[in-house]
């Protein structure tokens, strides 16, 4: 029997989802297979509506080595193993003689614990363990989730806290869950031969394509012990989060709050003096942070050194003496001195690495108005770590609906550690960037609409003429309006402003669960939906509810953020232009995805509205609408209000 082709086996699929064939998904197809086979590395721009899972997930079946799969979304990945991978895996089998197996997996902490559950939680001011089931009231909403979690504990096969429906606290989940470095250990552990985590571990080990999250990806490059199983290629889905992501795993923080945990965990196990020194260094450190003003250290203060250098010097003699101390009192002492350890070692480890000042770290404290003050340490780049990490071993696939900025993909590439795209050398990763394009007429279906009478918004202080227009423009809409804002306070005063204004309902993100704000926007076509971070990238709402996108303002990075300030400094440090390859690109990855928003269907239409004149009259104006779709583009006020109205009537007129 001949081997399929390509096509064949992409013709299956697609048949098999009950999508429709798109070009870009064929040639997104052709260049991952090539990728693959040459072992090669690909960044690869697919507007959504593309089909961009299965463009990657046929060829890598196809090509039959290990697949690893690493998404950012909860979403995406369900969609991947519920969905996707499972009809693909059907409609391939005949072709391919085989069938791939595949298996999803997370960190630790997001499977229940048999050991916790059973044996109860190593407790702070406790002798020993603490059974969470008797201290938490049944009636209590702590209580019915710990009572939900044990029944739940003799059904589940996977043990995944995101199978549990409806879900529960993240303080019930806490009871039933470790962290990798809490974990006894399977062979230590009387639970380990039917543990949830190493079960999945082992299914990853077995199966053809592993479903996994950026966190685990970044984990498994950073800590140098694998986690995921050895694979030949990988493909990086929602790409444009990664660098994000790797940050937040590459960033330590230490707090008064987390050191007094710390403390007293390790008291009942290691010697008087030892816990005294630890407990007199935590004491120190507390002063210090109780002082501590919001914003970046460029060297650390001689009193925060001292009391890091206590802190560090204390926690490793507590370390050491964790192994040779033995409490009779302590019930279940591996499990306690486990959790004692993790938290010492994690206290070591972050004042370790801000008294050695490395150049490459950024240094910072943070306020916050429900937990005080924060130490925080993070990579000033983690490109270098990419370049190393992820490039050298395997082919290495990244794609994205946002990855070309202000038309090509050398300022996302250059994020994630690669040379300009064709730049030659022995030790660079080779990379081919190729743009798929999107199924949308986007001329056609948006028009992008840039406020330019408006004042260019400042710092502070109240936008009354741009609360005006926002007014005029969710009316002519007739609700149906994603309000995108660069801060909550912004998108708050702005909610507050208009349910004052208009008779529309205007939901306000954390007035309710995410989930449920995007349904009912989706289901009332009069409903406008405002906030902030999450709502950029977060929201795929089709049809007629959403047919006005509104960006109050350029989302550039806080001036006074201390990691994107020290970034771009370091930039113009070497001879660069900070302000574009930071600020600018981060403003055109979050404007992409946010204007990404509007046409989600082929029978899509609507309208972008940018609040900020910045983007029609300031040079680096071109750059951001470079970055997002083609629309048809306008400054005309008069104009965008006509085609709001006409939207709005042609939607009344189908009845939505």
């Amino acid at each position: 029997m001949t081997k399929p082709s390509l096509p064949e086996l992409l013709h299956a699929a697609v048949t098999a989802v009950g999508g429709t064939e798109r070009p870009g998904q064929a040639a997104m197809a052709g260049a991952v297979a090539e990728a693959v086979d040459d072992n090669s590395h690909l960044l690869v721009q697919a507007g959504t509506g593309t089909g961009k899972s299965l463009g990657y997930l046929v060829p890598a079946l196809a090509h039959g080595e290990r697949v690893v799969v690493a998404t950012a979304t909860l979403a995406l990945q369900r969609q991947l193993v519920e969905r996707d991978l499972p009809r693909t895996v059907d409609a391939l089998h005949p072709l391919l003689r085989r069938r791939p197996d595949f298996a999803m997996l997370k960190g630790r902490s997001n499977y229940l614990c048999l050991h916790r559950l059973h044996e109860g939680v190593p407790q702070d001011e406790e002798e020993g363990l603490f059974d969470q089931f008797e201290a938490a009231a049944p009636s209590s909403k702590l209580g019915q989730d710990l009572l939900r979690l044990r029944d739940w504990s003799d059904d589940t096969e996977s043990g995944d806290r995101d199978d549990l429906t409806p879900g529960v606290s993240d303080r019930a989940w806490a009871q039933v869950s470790v962290s990798s470095r809490e974990c006894l250990g399977a062979s230590k552990c009387a639970y380990g031969a039917e543990c949830f985590a190493e079960l999945a571990r082992e299914r990853a080990k077995l199966a053809d394509v592993v479903v996994t999250n950026h966190a685990l990806l970044a984990i498994d490059a950073i800590e140098g012990a694998p986690v995921l199983p050895q694979h030949e290629v990988l493909i990086v889905d929602e790409a444009h989060e990664l660098v994000s992501r790797v940050t937040g795993v590459a960033t330590g923080e230490l707090t008064p709050g987390q050191v007094n945990r710390a403390v007293r965990r390790a008291a009942k196990l290691v010697n008087e003096k030892a816990a005294d020194a630890l407990q007199t260094a935590s004491e120190g450190f507390e002063r210090v942070m109780e002082l501590a003003l919001p914003g970046r250290l460029e060297e650390v203060p001689e009193d925060l050194g001292y009391a890091l250098l206590a802190l560090r010097d204390a926690a490793r003699t507590v370390i050491s003496a964790l192994g040779n101390t033995r409490d009779k009192s302590v019930q279940d002492e591996d499990a306690v001195r486990k959790q004692a350890l993790a938290a010492v070692e994690t206290v070591h480890g972050v004042a370790e690495r801000i008294t050695q000042g490395s150049e490459y770290d950024v240094v910072w404290y943070e306020r916050h108005d429900r937990f005080g003050a924060s130490l925080r340490v993070a990579p000033l780049s983690v490109s270098g770590l990419l370049r190393e990490k992820l490039f050298t071993e395997r082919s290495v696939v990244l794609t994205s609906a946002t990855l070309k900025l202000g038309g090509d993909f050398n300022g996302v590439g250059a994020s994630l550690g690669l040379a300009p795209e064709g730049t030659a050398g022995d030790d660079l990763p080779q990379w081919k960037g190729l743009d798929v394009g999107s199924p949308f007429d986007y001329p056609k279906q948006g028009i992008l609409y840039v406020a330019r009478h408006l004042a260019t918004p400042g710092r502070e202080g109240s936008r009354t003429d741009m609360l005006d227009e926002l007014t005029e423009l969710v009316e002519a809409a007739g609700g149906r309006t994603l309000g995108l804002f660069s801060s909550m306070r912004a998108a708050q005063a702005a909610a507050e402003e208009l349910r004052g204004r208009l008779d529309k309902p205007i939901l306000l993100q954390g007035e309710e669960t995410l989930g449920e704000l995007i349904k009912n926007f989706a289901a009332d076509p009069e409903t406008c939906l405002f906030g902030t971070l999450s709502l950029w990238q977060g929201v795929d709402v089709p049809g007629a509810s959403c047919q006005l996108v509104i960006m109050d303002r350029i989302p550039f990075p806080r001036p006074d953020d201390p990691l994107m300030s020290a970034r771009q400094k370091a930039v113009e440090e070497a001879g660069g232009n900070g302000f574009m390859a930071v600020a600018a690109t981060h403003a055109a990855l979050l404007m992409a995805q946010g204007a990404g928003r509007l046409v989600r269907a082929t029978g899509d239409k609507g309208v972008v509205a940018v609040l900020d004149p910045r983007l029609a009259n300031a040079r680096y104006g071109s750059y951001l609408r470079a970055s997002l779709p083609d629309f048809w583009y306008t400054t005309d006020r008069n104009q965008a209000r006509r085609s709001l109205a006409a939207i709005d009537a042609a939607a009344k007129a189908d009845g939505k």
